[in-house]
C-alpha cells in the first residue's frame, strides 16, 4: 500500500508484519517502545498484534509505502532457522541504505518481478529488522489474564452483540476494573479495540466479494455509512478506494 495523508491513524494493530519507508512529510508515532517520530527515508515496522497510531507531524501530509506480510509465510519461509515466531526490534529506523532496499523491495512486488528478485532482497531486509538474538514476542506484552479473556470472547466474534457486562463477568471483573485492565495491558479500549476487530472483518468480506452494505452488517456494523466511517478512521480510506486497490 501507498498513502498519502495528513489522516491520523487511532490506535490499532495488523494481523500481519509490516515492513515500509515514509517518502516525504514526517509522522509521531506511540509504540511498545515509547513515541518515535519517523522522517523521509526512515524505515518502519510493525509485528502482529502490536499497537499503535500515526500523527502526521505538524498536520503536514506524510506519504509512506509498506508491505504487510502474512506471519506464517514470513516466519516459515524466511526465517525458518529461528524456530520461533520473529520480531522486529524497532518501530523506526533512520537507515538510508536500509530505506533504499525497501524501496527496491517495494518496486519489485508491486512491479511484477521474478520470484528470486522478491525473495533474495527481502530476506537481507528482513535479517536487518530481526535482532540478532531473536526471542518470542515480548512477554510483557502478554496481557493480563481477564483481559485476554475478554480480547478472546471479541476475537472469536467481532459481529456480535457485545457488552462491556458481558466482558466483565467473563473476565470476573467489574466494567470498570476490565475497561482499566485492557488500557494498560492493550493501550486502548474494549470498545475502540471491538471497532478496529469490525473493520477487519468488514474488509475480509468485501475482499471476498461481499457487497458494501452487506460487509456492514456481517461485520456487526449498524449500517454501511457507521462502517464506513470506521474504515476512514482505521485505514484513512473509503472502503471503496480499498476496494480499488484490489481490482
Amino acid at each position: 500500500m501507498e498513502l498519502t495523508t495528513n489522516h491520523s491513524f487511532p490506535r490499532h494493530t495488523h494481523d500481519e508484519y509490516g515492513i515500509g519507508v515514509v517518502l516525504s512529510g514526517a509522522q509521531r508515532s506511540w509504540s511498545g517502545v515509547g513515541l518515535v517520530e519517523s522522517l523521509p527515508g526512515d524505515v518502519i515496522s510493525v509485528n502482529p498484534g502490536e499497537l499503535h497510531d500515526g500523527t502526521p507531524i505538524n498536520g503536514n501530509v506524510r506519504r509512506w509505502r509498506i508491505i504487510y506480510f502474512d506471519p506464517m509465510v514470513l516466519t516459515r519461509d524466511f526465517m525458518p532457522e529461528t524456530g520461533r515466531e520473529i520480531e522486529f526490534v524497532s518501530p523506526s529506523l533512520c537507515d538510508r541504505a536500509l530505506g533504499q532496499h525497501v524501496n527496491l523491495l517495494f518496486k519489485r512486488v508491486t512491479g511484477g518481478a521474478d520470484r528470486l528478485g522478491v525473495e533474495e532482497i527481502l530476506i537481507e531486509v528482513v535479517e536487518q529488522l530481526v535482532s540478532p538474538n531473536t526471542q518470542p514476542l515480548n512477554e510483557s506484552r502478554r496481557p493480563t489474564p481477564p483481559v485476554a479473556k475478554a480480547r478472546a470472547r471479541i476475537d472469536e466474534d467481532p459481529s456480535s452483540k457485545i457488552t462491556l457486562s458481558e466482558l466483565a463477568a467473563l473476565s470476573g471483573t467489574t466494567r470498570y476494573q476490565i475497561v482499566r485492565a485492557f488500557a494498560r495491558d492493550l493501550g486502548t479500549t474494549p470498545h475502540a479495540y471491538l471497532v478496529q476487530s469490525r473493520v477487519r472483518l468488514a474488509r475480509q468480506f468485501l475482499l471476498e466479494g461481499e457487497t458494501l452494505a452487506g460487509a456492514a452488517q456481517h461485520a456487526g456494523f449498524a449500517d454501511q455509512s457507521h462502517m464506513t466511517r470506521a474504515f476512514v478512521r482505521q485505514l484513512g480510506i473509503t472502503p471503496g478506494r480499498y476496494l480499488a486497490a484490489y481490482n
